[in-house]
């Protein structure tokens, strides 16, 4: 069982926890990943404790105690089978070791060269762009209104609001505008 893959069940958003608090009932082996965020209350901040991939727990189990895992209560659906859809333990192992070290992982957006963009602050606040290239920093080209010029910038992912428009139904039109 220690190295067989982590299957996924994808749960009701905010119900993370309650499911793992279930599984543990159940002595079903798995993971929720939690990370610590600050956040604003009307009177403070505070430190809060939030699932580093909202909507998803991880789990494994011998193939008898299925039935006791898809009946867990606030579950929406377990992904895939034992080869598919399923998480190595090492990755699983990388996250736990980093999030125990203190290392600050966050959740985001997957983000994938193609994908369209709005630049959510500093001086091209509300431009729209697309993703050209992914290293320590995201370079996004911008298109100039009314011209056929086209300019790229280099900014942070966490500074970028991902657009749900397809990347293909605008590949004939302008990459963006400022």
């Amino acid at each position: 069982m220690q190295e067989s893959p982590w299957r996924v069940l994808h749960v009701i958003a905010n119900h993370e926890k309650r499911v793992a608090q279930q599984l543990t009932v159940r002595t079903i082996e798995h993971y929720l990943p939690l990370c610590t965020e600050r956040s604003r209350w009307t009177d403070r901040w505070v430190s809060v404790e939030r699932p580093l991939f909202t909507g998803y727990v991880f789990v494994r189990f011998a193939p008898e105690t299925r039935h006791s895992v898809i009946s867990t209560p606030g579950l929406i659906h377990l992904l895939g089978d034992q080869r598919h859809e399923t998480v190595a333990p090492e990755e699983i192992q990388r996250i736990r070791t980093a999030l125990a070290a203190g290392y600050p992982l966050r959740p985001h957006s997957v983000v994938l060269v193609g994908t369209l963009v709005r630049v959510r602050q500093g001086i091209f606040e509300n431009a729209v762009g697309m993703v050209t290239q992914l290293h320590r920093r995201c370079k996004v080209v911008i298109a100039l209104s009314g011209l056929s010029q086209c300019f790229s910038l280099e900014v942070d992912l966490d500074d970028l609001d991902i657009l749900p428009a397809p990347v293909e139904s605008h590949r004939r039109m302008a990459v963006g505008r400022v």
